[in-house]
């Protein structure tokens, strides 16, 4: 007896008819032609910044501070020094009160709450507070720790208003991570006689770690380039403050004051702190994702 071809006998079901190729043809078109629709703008931004931004680029504008002179030639309206340094100082003490929590209630809600009525609760207002503008954010740690205590603005109150912000994105993101987590690898360890919180911190959180960093990295990526809170609460110097206790520049803010001048050297900085600020997300996207990978295989 012969084999049976594979347009006849039982492998005759498996034939691809006219119409479904076509249609398959179609899905897939309409697919690419959505995913070069999504890319265009991210295309234009990156275009524009590179374009207009990295004429300012150099030595001089990424060591020296703004000097507050907005009517001058552009050598003296001086770099963003002061922006860079500030930005930095501001978000990592906000990503340092942030992240713990954020995941530490992302594990609790895993582990331990999951589908008690006060995890709901917490469920509830998290993504409550993922829509809150960000400027609310900013007028509350205004109220509370300027207005209130009778205070001046201060780096640290910035950062404060920006964990806000991030809490809620870390939160949300590192729970979902936590339910991909096979139910199995948990029961295995549990079975092997090792306490919870030794299965949480040997086992959950190493093989989350991938998923949490990308969650991190758009916190930090939004926290990074908010105005709002920061002009409520940190305000701005020209001149570069390692002290979180007192006025701090910011890019944001730096920007935000730049391109509304009618100076074209001034607008043009605007521009190179904008590129900077992307330049520096994306340095640490690229560092955070080379450490996830490296504790992954190790």
């Amino acid at each position: 007896m012969s084999a049976p071809t594979p347009m006849s006998g039982q492998f005759a079901r498996f034939a691809v008819s006219p119409a479904r190729r076509r249609k398959d043809k179609l899905a897939r078109a309409a697919i690419t032609a959505c995913t070069v629709i999504a890319l265009i703008p991210l295309g234009l931004v990156v275009y524009y910044l590179l374009s207009k931004g990295l004429g300012s680029w150099s030595w001089s504008f990424l060591s020296t501070d703004p000097t507050g002179n907005t009517f001058f030639k552009a050598s003296s309206i001086g770099g963003i020094k002061s922006a860079i340094l500030g930005t930095v100082e501001i978000v990592a003490l906000a990503s340092a009160i942030a992240i713990p929590i954020g995941i530490g209630v992302a594990v609790w809600l895993v582990e331990y709450g999951r589908a008690s009525g006060f995890a709901k609760v917490v469920r509830f207002f998290v993504d409550v507070l993922t829509g809150v503008p960000s400027i609310v954010f900013g007028l509350f740690i205004y109220i509370v720790l300027i207005v209130g205590t009778g205070s001046s603005y201060a780096g640290y109150k910035g950062s404060f208003a920006l964990a806000l912000l991030m809490l809620p994105v870390v939160i949300r993101s590192a729970e979902v991570i936590l339910l991909l987590i096979p139910d199995a690898l948990r029961e295995s360890a549990l079975a092997l006689g090792a306490p919870r919180w030794r299965v949480i911190f040997s086992i959950v959180l190493p093989t989350a770690l991938p998923g949490m960093v990308t969650g991190v990295l758009l916190a930090i990526a939004r926290a990074a380039g908010e105005t709002a809170p920061l002009l409520f609460t940190a305000a701005a110097t020209d001149k570069t403050n390692l002290n979180l206790g007192q006025f701090m520049n910011s890019l944001p803010v730096q920007i935000y004051k730049d391109v509304t001048s009618p100076t074209t050297a001034v607008v043009n900085r605007a521009w190179g702190a904008a590129l900077t600020l992307v330049a520096m997300i994306l340095l640490l996207n690229l560092i955070a994702r080379l450490i996830s990978r490296r504790s992954r295989l190790a």
